[in-house]
């Protein structure tokens, strides 16, 4: 009796804790089902659907929304701007290596978002845009001088960003810029454009010098001819008119008589009687 009392017992509280755990597992069901509902895309992003694997053709906007439970899935993608600052090398035309770091930013077109993901997926930097950054870099730089290069550094960038927008998906990657930080080659070529560059400012140095010589010379020229010509002028004058000669002797004359005089000689200077 004591043993079919206990049995009884026992059959009860297996049930209410099998009843427990049914209502437990009820409302884990209840709360996943309902979380699994919804979806929420943060600000600054943009969603893309998921349902059975395939990719609903629109690109959701920020905000709170419902969807298929365990079938359907959100995938958010940043749309805001992206910036890249990265180093690589490449060669110029004289063949020299050109060490450089330079910043790369761009927009994803937020109304396209889903076609990247489901033709590229999330790495579609690593795919789609280093490779054509650096393709058109090394045509870029390619096309340069190194020396040449360091004075055209902003029409190289210009160029850049010019080959960037021609190659990128337009679909996929809106207001691109490009700048250069640094760009660096090795410390013997270096050291070689700091002379050429030095022997240049001295020839040119000399250049001007020699110029200046030059011109001071033919000043020189120029002044002696003019003085030349005066003193001819001057004595044709003298030698057509006594009179003026004599009164250029006056001009000259200090005030003294000489104290020795020979024969009848008398003074430059007319008295009179």
């Amino acid at each position: 009796m004591y043993r079919n009392d206990y049995r009884e017992e026992k059959g009860v509280e297996v049930k209410s804790i099998l009843k427990w755990v049914g209502i437990g597992v009820g409302v884990l069901f209840f709360i996943v089902l309902l979380f699994g509902t919804f979806y929420s895309i943060a600000p600054g992003h943009r969603g893309v659907l998921i349902t059975l694997g395939k990719v609903e053709q629109k690109s959701y906007v920020n905000g709170v929304g419902i969807k298929w439970p365990f079938i359907s899935s959100m995938v958010e993608l940043d749309v805001r701007t992206k910036k890249m600052t990265e180093k690589t090398s490449t060669y110029t035309s004289d063949v020299q290596t050109a060490e450089m770091e330079y910043t790369f930013t761009y927009d994803l077109n937020p109304e396209n978002v889903h076609i990247l993901y489901e033709t590229v997926g999330q790495d579609y930097e690593a795919k789609k845009i280093i490779p054509i950054l650096n393709d058109v870099l090394k045509d870029v730089i390619g096309k340069w001088q190194a020396q040449e290069l360091v004075s055209n550094r902003d029409n190289a960038r210009v160029a850049v960003i010019s080959g960037l927008q021609e190659r990128l998906d337009k679909r996929f990657f809106q207001n691109i810029s490009f700048q250069f930080i640094n760009i660096d080659y090795s410390d013997k070529f270096e050291g070689a454009i700091e002379d050429k560059v030095i022997a240049e400012q001295k020839a040119q140095e000399a250049v001007n010098n020699t110029k200046r010589i030059k011109e001071e010379a033919e000043q020189k020229v120029i002044t002696a001819k003019a003085e030349a010509e005066a003193m001819e002028i001057k004595s044709q004058a003298l030698a057509k008119n006594k009179g003026l000669t004599e009164y250029e002797a006056v001009l000259k004359w200090d005030g003294k008589l000489p104290q020795y005089m020979l024969g009848n000689s008398v003074p430059m200077i007319n008295l009179g009687k």
